[in-house]
């Protein structure tokens, strides 16, 4: 038979606040640093996509030299300009890179003209040069447009860490202040007011 014992614990509000205010600023610590590694992520994106696309020295046709077919909005906002980020790569890739691409045989992938071109017998003949010559244009037009798009993909991940980094230091910044707060009301008079806890033993 055991017989149970109920004992009291007495803390005092103040010893709570400064308890709790602690664990925010511990907290807010490491959501401050897993912030700064997202950020740090976020940058060598920017910068990793930056360079490779500079490298590239790709330019904008000049807004009064697109056709009347590069009527994109992207293609008019960013005329004349160099390709350096990744929302700039896609807009080429897509708008300019692949509007040519499907003018080249009538809307025909790489993959489809090679296999075309295979078909014809003679390899000798007008009709098999000219579309070997398709097929070298698509080939070449469809690994550019692959690679930039490969680089505007990157750069997706590089604004999604930047975003995740944003919310870490509000996040931060938030449990900074209720720290702040708690070793503040600790301060005053009212937290020593006492919290009377139950626990049982047996």
């Amino acid at each position: 038979m055991s017989a149970i014992n109920e004992r009291a614990e007495v803390m005092t509000r103040r010893t709570l606040d400064i308890i709790f205010s602690i664990g925010a600023l511990v907290l807010a610590g490491l959501i401050l640093v897993l912030g700064l590694v997202l950020q740090n992520q976020a940058n060598f994106a920017n910068d990793y996509v930056h360079d490779q696309l500079a490298a590239q020295q790709i330019t904008f046709t000049p807004a009064d030299a697109l056709s009347p077919e590069e009527n994109a909005q992207c293609l008019q906002d960013n005329a004349g300009e160099a390709l350096v980020t990744g929302k700039q790569a896609e807009c080429y890739a897509n708008s300019y890179i692949g509007l040519h691409l499907s003018e080249v045989n009538d809307g025909k992938t790489y993959a489809q003209t090679s296999s075309e071109a295979r078909a014809i017998e003679d390899q000798d003949s007008p009709e098999a040069q000219e579309l070997n010559a398709k097929v070298q244009t698509l080939f070449r037009g469809e690994t550019l447009r692959g690679l930039l798009l490969t680089s505007y993909g990157f750069s997706i991940f590089g604004d999604r860490a930047q975003t995740a980094a944003y919310v870490c230091y509000l996040i931060a910044l938030v449990l900074f202040l209720a720290a702040i707060a708690g070793f503040i009301h600790a301060a005053t008079k009212s937290a020593e007011h006492q919290i009377v806890m139950q626990s049982s033993t047996e």
